[in-house]
């Protein structure tokens, strides 16, 4: 018999990055400010994170529009290197 339960939910932590991914900023320091203070982590973990969560069939059950948005912007910039 295989397993039928739906994956687990994103966790808080993971929710926080995406809308913190929804808004818009007026400089990339304002960004970098909210993670730190926001989330409580380093830039550089941040985008770890968020990359991972880019891959993530949650994230994209979650927030479809932004994880799309952020998924062309990241092939986009491979494209380019």
């Amino acid at each position: 018999m295989t397993d039928q339960r739906e994956p687990a939910e994103l966790g808080a932590r993971e929710r926080a990055v995406l809308a913190l991914e929804r808004r818009n900023w007026p400089s990339p320091g304002a960004k970098e400010r909210a993670v730190r203070e926001e989330l409580g982590m380093a830039p550089t973990r941040y985008h770890q994170l968020l990359n991972a969560l880019l891959d993530d069939d949650r994230a994209l059950a979650h927030d479809p529009v932004t994880v799309n948005r952020l998924r062309r912007i990241r092939e986009e910039r491979r494209a380019r290197r």
